[in-house]
């Protein structure tokens, strides 16, 4: 099978059909570069359509990321009390906020070593900030990228890192920045692993 010349034909094909979806991701929309990377650290293992509204009021407490490094655990645990891994999060997103200020003071990095040092931050969100706040070409790799890529066959990977690392020698750089929403769109407007119903989802 030529991967690169299979990659083009399917991206193309979910491209024509979620290119014009206004569904908003969690990590889409936010007016300052650090609220993007909180946002991404709160949407590990959570829907957006969850996400996006507990982000909101968590910025509207705490609407500087001096504020929200000086916010007490109890006050941004009752914001975030809802979203799963509650405690987790709430530690990651005040010492992400204190990491910021005192390491890079307040800018968010532009490159992922940086990045991935931040309390909280994996690979997903840090090539998501590099994608949606610096225009980087980065490959970010969820769940839904990780299952559609294997089911597919353009991969054969166990982890995220293994399927973004083989990706970037399948698709061309151009494309890499808008893989993640493609394919997070049509990840869920289908679930499991039926190729033949993942595959007929782009004909409809």
């Amino acid at each position: 099978m030529n991967k690169k010349a299979y990659f083009l034909k399917i991206f193309k094909k979910a491209e024509k059909k979620y290119s014009k979806s206004t569904k908003r991701l969690a990590g889409e929309g936010w007016d300052k570069p650090w609220k993007t990377l909180i946002t991404t650290i709160l949407s590990a293992q959570s829907r957006d359509e969850t996400t996006i509204p507990i982000a909101e009021a968590l910025f509207k407490r705490h609407s500087t990321l001096e504020k929200l490094a000086n916010a007490k655990y109890i006050d941004v645990f009752q914001i975030l009390k809802s979203i799963n891994y509650n405690k987790t999060k709430t530690k990651n997103v005040i010492a992400a906020a204190k990491y910021i200020l005192k390491n890079f003071k307040g800018k968010i990095p532009d490159n992922i070593e940086n990045l991935t040092e931040i309390p909280g931050v994996g690979r997903k969100t840090a090539n998501l900030v590099l994608a949606e706040v610096h225009k980087k070409d980065s490959i970010t790799i969820d769940t839904h990228c990780h299952r559609l890529l294997n089911v597919l066959g353009l991969v054969k990977t166990k982890t995220p890192h293994k399927t973004e690392l083989e990706l970037m020698k399948i698709a061309p750089k151009k494309y890499w920045s808008k893989i993640n929403r493609i394919f997070v769109l049509w990840g869920k407007d289908v679930p499991g692993r039926d190729k033949n119903k993942i595959l007929k989802k782009l004909e409809e």
